[in-house]
């Protein structure tokens, strides 16, 4: 593991009118030798020219960074440090100056195929949130950290996908559609742990679609939709309940009506076709009496 630490730089605008000032004194001092006598130009012309070659080189350390930007410099194969301050900046003009974006980028997974926890095949697409945190780790130690980002995504995905089910039953707290705040956590963890090595942060990780696979998602509807039924007339019927034993216990507190056996299971069969029904029911009054 690579280890980033910050290089030794010097702001640009303070080397650049020392460079500037060097070459100047150094063509004036090439036109002085002009006037010198001839046995004497080559000892001062020939330094003053090399001097002149090296002034000039320097000139190639200058380099300009933008806000969230960095530059990792090499030595000759040797790491040097990253430089983090933005603006105009000097360094050794034989340091190779890789630069480095660290704003925040996403990108969106690709519509995977999977089988959630309890086999049934499923789509699942993530959007991943993510910038570099180390850049020595992300230049030396991984080839493309965007592609490695990418496939450390897509195989964390086909893991947490696996680990649960689609939709949420009696004997489990969490599925894939109930539960994404918990899944997405999860996800964005085991992300985190994966590409830790390139030096990369997750930010986020948050499910964007989920859906089942074509092939039985016309079955999983219908059985959704059965399940919904039911759910519904249990409340429907838990509800009949409470209401018929509530009019029982109300006529024989107020002593408006005294039934026997029979006619209170005849009155509660007549409710609860009424309560319980799933169309309009009609009526009949009895004019006669209740025997």
């Amino acid at each position: 593991m690579t280890q980033e630490f910050s290089a030794k730089t010097q702001s640009g605008w303070l080397v650049l009118p020392l460079l500037i000032l060097l070459l100047i004194a150094d063509i004036a001092g090439i036109a002085f030798t002009t006037q010198l006598d001839e046995s004497l130009v080559p000892w001062f012309l020939i330094p003053l020219l090399l001097a002149g070659i090296i002034i000039l080189i320097l000139f190639g350390g200058f380099f300009t960074l933008e806000p969230n930007e960095s530059a990792v410099l090499i030595f000759f194969g040797k790491y040097e440090g990253t430089e983090k301050i933005s603006g105009f900046r000097w360094t050794n003009p034989f340091n190779v100056k890789k630069k480095l974006s660290l704003r925040t980028r996403n990108f969106d997974s690709q519509k995977l195929k999977v089988n959630d926890k309890k086999g049934n095949p499923i789509e699942i697409s993530v959007v991943v949130v993510w910038k570099i945190g180390n850049t020595a780790q992300a230049v030396f130690d991984v080839e493309n950290q965007h592609e490695f980002v990418t496939v450390q995504a897509e195989s964390a995905i086909r893991h947490v996908a696996t680990s649960y089910a689609y939709d949420s039953s009696d004997s489990e707290e969490f599925s894939l559609r109930s539960s994404l705040s918990e899944v997405s956590e999860e996800l964005e963890k085991e992300i985190q742990e994966r590409v830790k090595d390139a030096g990369v942060i997750i930010s986020e990780a948050r499910i964007n679609h989920l859906a089942y696979a074509p092939e039985i998602a016309g079955a999983m509807l219908q059985r959704q939709q059965a399940e919904a039924i039911i759910a519904a007339r249990t409340k429907i019927v838990d509800g009949a309940v409470g209401m018929v034993q509530m009019a029982l216990i109300r006529l024989k507190e107020e002593g408006v009506v005294d039934l026997d056996e029979e006619r209170k299971a005849a009155m509660i069969s007549n409710l609860l076709v009424v309560l319980c029904g799933d169309k309009s029911t009609t009526p009949i009054i009895n004019a006669g009496t209740i025997y």
